[in-house]
């Protein structure tokens, strides 16, 4: 799931969006998990998906997919994994 996860990172959101959209139809239970592995907040998908009944719901799960991974970024960012550390501040 993982390699998933780094896969969709690199996907331009036209390609992430066909990629959901495949999922919807043929693996629901897979996307499922990696929106909960992703930690995609269920309230804010639900309110998205039911706001716009109309719009293509593989290009709004891949809004918030992209949305997610940015601040996952940002997140790593701030707080350096043990590896950034440098040798003298570590325990």
């Amino acid at each position: 799931m993982q390699q998933e996860i780094i896969r969709w990172a690199g996907m331009s959101p036209e390609e992430l969006s066909n990629e959901i959209n495949q999922l919807i139809v043929h693996d629901f239970t897979a996307l499922v998990q990696i929106l909960y592995r992703l930690d995609v907040s269920e309230a804010k998908l639900k309110m998205v998906l039911s706001e716009n009944p109309k719009e293509d719901a593989g290009r709004l799960i891949a809004a918030l997919i992209i949305e997610r991974l940015k601040k996952r970024e940002e997140v790593r960012k701030q707080f350096p994994t043990q590896e950034n550390i440098p040798e003298e501040d570590r325990w």
